[in-house]
């Protein structure tokens, strides 16, 4: 049996459709899908009979659950730093090439769509959402850190909405992914069919406008106040005690939930979402430097160990306590990389 092309590309009409194909992996990124991509984004960029393209999912669970984490955790048992190096390295510049393309570029994040999912639709310059989505950044509970661009988006989001969904990774509906500035678009999932058949037009804005309709009340909208009185703290272990000292039952549970994290995943996040970014390719390049720390001095291989490899969902995080976690260690997190650096920012 001939295996199934990972990436499908399409085109219809005016639009030009790349699905993700990995159906049975929820479409998890390989390094292969992200330089098809790649390519065919180069193509049609300057292709006159393709106005839009559109980024989509195969399969009914969603989008995309990221990146294939067990690669780069293969990868890194072996000792090869080459692969998460390239495969980060091109995965970035595509987030980038996204952000930066001169035609619009759909993304339909339609059910479960996390961190490489999120990348490659959320700098699109039109973001779908439906009442199936399920949005998040989940990397804090593998021991590693949002990635994507995520920092640069999470950090973006009004009040401390961003950081409550960096430290506790807990996914969002559409309506919160409009909320916090992941998406632009709600548009009811029985109506997908006639998006596409519109998009093949190639009039966009007018096909959004019409299908598009007002997102149902953002959960997390009632819980702006408490999230941001207790994330705007200038320390995890100080967001973690007002959340304890907080009346409300979400915020206590979501102390519960970010202490189960990788107490340095959570103190790099933390100062990675403080950065103050000019742009999304400055992101990126802090993004890459960190990414690569995870696999060399943090807890990424041994929380891809505990979720995917042995499953036992009993992570040994080293250092096991937040304040084990110092300040020095952090900043090792962030050193530049010298030749080996991303280089997206100027």
């Amino acid at each position: 049996m001939t295996a199934s092309p990972e990436i499908l590309v399409s085109e219809q009409g005016a639009l030009g459709r790349i699905t993700l194909n990995r159906p049975k992996a929820l479409n998890a990124l390989t390094l292969g899908m992200v330089r098809t991509m790649s390519e065919t984004l180069c193509r049609w960029r300057d292709a006159e009979h393709i106005e839009a393209v559109l980024i989509d999912g195969a399969g009914e669970r969603g989008l995309c659950a990221g990146g294939d984490i067990r690669a780069l955790y293969d990868a890194a048992k072996a000792g090869d730093e080459e692969f998460p190096a390239t495969f980060w390295a091109e995965e970035y510049r595509l987030n980038s090439a996204l952000a930066r393309y001169p035609k619009p570029v759909v993304g339909l994040m339609d059910g479960i769509t996390m961190g490489g999912g999120v990348g490659v639709t959320a700098h699109g310059s039109h973001r779908v959402v439906t009442e199936r989505s399920k949005i998040g950044m989940p990397e804090v509970g593998i021991g590693f850190v949002p990635d994507v661009g995520g920092t640069y988006l999470l950090s973006r989001a009004p009040g401390e909405l961003g950081t409550h969904m960096a430290l506790t990774g807990a996914p969002v509906t559409g309506a919160d992914a409009v909320l916090a500035g992941f998406a632009d678009h709600h548009v009811d999932s029985s109506r997908l069919g006639e998006l596409v058949e519109g998009l093949a037009g190639g009039a966009v804005d007018q096909v959004l406008g019409e299908l598009s309709q007002q997102p149902p009340q953002a959960p997390l909208e009632a819980e702006r106040e408490w999230i941001d009185a207790a994330y705007s703290a200038e320390t995890v272990e100080e967001i973690l005690r007002r959340l304890r000292e907080r009346p409300e039952e979400a915020a206590r549970t979501a102390a519960e939930t970010i202490q189960t994290k990788s107490p340095t995943s959570l103190k790099v996040t933390l100062r990675s979402l403080r950065t103050g970014f000019s742009s999304l390719e400055q992101a990126l390049d802090q993004e890459f430097r960190v990414s690569m720390a995870c696999i060399l001095i943090g807890d990424l291989v041994e929380g891809v160990r505990a979720t995917l490899v042995d499953k036992d969902r009993d992570p040994k995080w080293s250092p096991a306590w937040l304040d084990e976690v110092d300040g020095a260690l952090v900043e090792k997190f962030f050193e530049p990389r010298g030749a080996g650096e991303l280089g997206l920012d100027g």
